[in-house]
């Protein structure tokens, strides 16, 4: 069965998950964990995410996160493939460490932002890492402790999440301890399978019975909201994808769309063939693999025959912040006849 594509927009709520393959430990010591932990307060000191709850366990971890302004699938990618090549050459090991691609759900943020934010908090509590829930105000290895001001980590974003518990700080703060007191009572006895994640029965159960309490409608395992919620985002997601139909229906091919961006940002095609490294050349090489790669579903191999440059190099363009002018190519080309490229422009291949 074919993967379902990624649900994503800017300032989409997601619940973020990653295991290490086969269930293995994807930190070894506190020294992995901090790496892991840079690399977060990187990506949201460059607005690429914005983060409110998370927990680093032996196997596995959890986010709960917006999306700024890169898509989730080039964060996560600069923050994984990043780790993963690190921790490689700390522990001289080679291969793959996360089990498959990380899972993501989005989220509707009334009420899952609270609701999750307990659970992920709570996970150290219920994986026996810490003896009780006190101990989580001074667990290292979460925002829990950064929330209550035990901890600084001045790149998570604490006020969202704070500002439902009252006006004062301190007010704030003690409301949100009791909040999470609240949700470790509820999960005591714990442990049943939730997809491929080992959740606790109590919290995670709160969670699934948010949702099920919402107004009944269209539903999709990648998406928790209401029904208003589900079919805004499926509509959004479905408008994209039928763009990207429309135009693969026309038997699209990558010397067309190398030629159409060619002609019209006034450079030679042979040249962004080239792998020459201009200035103009890298910036409409890397629109090129925007537009094939990450909004049309070429692979990086295909575009990397085109262009004469390597995979990695294409995935690599593919995946960094949006270029402009990436949408109105994917309108010229939508058009039945391009204005823009006449059969005696294209010529002949």
């Amino acid at each position: 069965m074919p993967r379902q594509p990624r649900l994503d927009a800017p300032g989409t709520l997601h619940h973020i998950m990653g295991r290490g393959i086969e269930k293995t430990n994807i930190f070894y010591n506190n020294t992995d964990r901090e790496d892991f932990v840079n690399r977060m307060a990187a990506l949201c000191k460059k607005q690429h995410l914005v983060i409110y709850a998370w927990v680093l366990m032996n196997t596995h971890f959890h986010l709960l996160a917006r999306t700024g302004n890169l898509p989730l699938s080039s964060s996560m990618r600069k923050l994984l493939t990043g780790y993963v090549v690190k921790f490689n050459l700390r522990h001289q090991r080679c291969g793959h460490l996360f089990q498959n691609r990380y899972r993501s759900i989005i989220c509707e943020d009334d009420p899952y932002l609270l609701s999750l934010t307990r659970y992920i908090h709570l996970n150290p509590l219920r994986g026996g890492i810490v003896a009780k829930v006190s101990d989580l105000n001074t667990f290292h290895w979460s925002g829990h402790p950064v929330i209550i001001g035990k901890v600084k980590r001045g790149w998570q974003e604490t006020e969202t999440i704070l500002s439902y518990f009252g006006i004062s700080k301190k007010e704030a703060i003690r409301r949100y301890k009791a909040f999470i007191e609240e949700g470790a009572a509820i999960g005591k006895n714990f442990s049943r399978e939730e997809g491929s994640f080992t959740t606790s029965k109590g919290e995670w159960s709160q969670v699934l019975s948010l949702q099920r309490q919402r107004e009944k409608g269209n539903s999709d395992r990648r998406i928790f909201g209401s029904k208003n919620f589900v079919t805004r985002i499926l509509s959004e997601a479905g408008k994209k994808e039928k763009d990207t139909l429309r135009l693969l229906s026309k038997k699209v091919d990558l010397a067309y769309i190398g030629r159409i961006i060619s002609i019209e940002e006034g450079i030679n095609e042979k040249a962004l063939q080239s792998g020459k490294k201009s200035r103009e050349t890298i910036r409409v090489r890397r629109l090129f693999c925007q537009l094939t790669v990450k909004r049309l579903g070429f692979s990086g191999a295909e575009a990397a025959r085109y262009l004469g440059i390597t995979s990695s190099a294409v995935n690599r363009m593919a995946g960094t912040e949006k270029v402009a002018k990436v949408d109105h190519y994917l309108k010229l080309l939508a058009e039945p006849t391009s204005p823009l490229v006449t059969m005696g422009q294209l010529g002949t291949r």
